[in-house]
């Protein structure tokens, strides 16, 4: 499964799990693994570990009780693709941080785009200024949400999810060759 099936998945495979029970998550996307860990850690659900078999992740993640579970937050700050584009077009100055995997930002990513996926985003956080505008894409809102998040607890003040993402953009795009 690809981004964001993994996790719609899981979401409903969860509700059928009793307390305890160990759920396996197979993907073949990379991103995959950064979904699942961040998605555990909002809901409340345990993330057990990642096996790798050739391009096959094996995710594990272990039900909670309902003392444990919490529903999932959503990052508050949110800017649709069409209040970016108008951004983008008018000059204004925001950086666009893209945070899926390689390959999917070489095949269709904002022109100036900064690349950094969400598994290396805590250990690259030094590259963003945390006074900037920042505005996280990804393909559909949730890596990006996660990404926000996870900023937002280190600091970064002015970052803004991009909700839609890649999968609605119908602004300028660039590809790497």
């Amino acid at each position: 499964m690809a981004c964001p099936m993994p996790i719609v998945r899981t979401k409903k495979a969860m509700d059928w799990l009793q307390a305890g029970q160990v759920i396996e998550v197979q993907a073949t996307d990379k991103g995959s693994l950064a979904d699942i860990q961040g998605w555990a850690k909002n809901s409340g659900h345990e993330y057990l570990g990642t096996v790798c078999e050739g391009d096959l992740q094996k995710h594990y993640l272990r039900k909670s009780n309902n003392d444990e579970a919490k529903e999932p937050k959503k990052f508050a700050n949110t800017i649709s693709n069409e209040e970016l584009m108008q951004k983008l077009a008018n000059g204004e100055k925001v950086k666009v941080l893209d945070v899926r995997e390689p390959a999917e930002y070489a095949f269709r990513h904002i022109p100036g785009a900064m690349s950094i996926p969400l598994d290396e985003l805590e250990s690259r956080m030094e590259e963003l200024n945390p006074w900037e505008e920042i505005h996280v894409m990804c393909r559909t809102g949730n890596r990006s949400d996660m990404a926000c998040q996870l900023l937002a607890e280190k600091g970064f003040k002015l970052v803004k999810n991009v909700v839609q993402g890649m999968s609605e953009w119908t602004g300028p795009i660039e590809q790497n060759q």
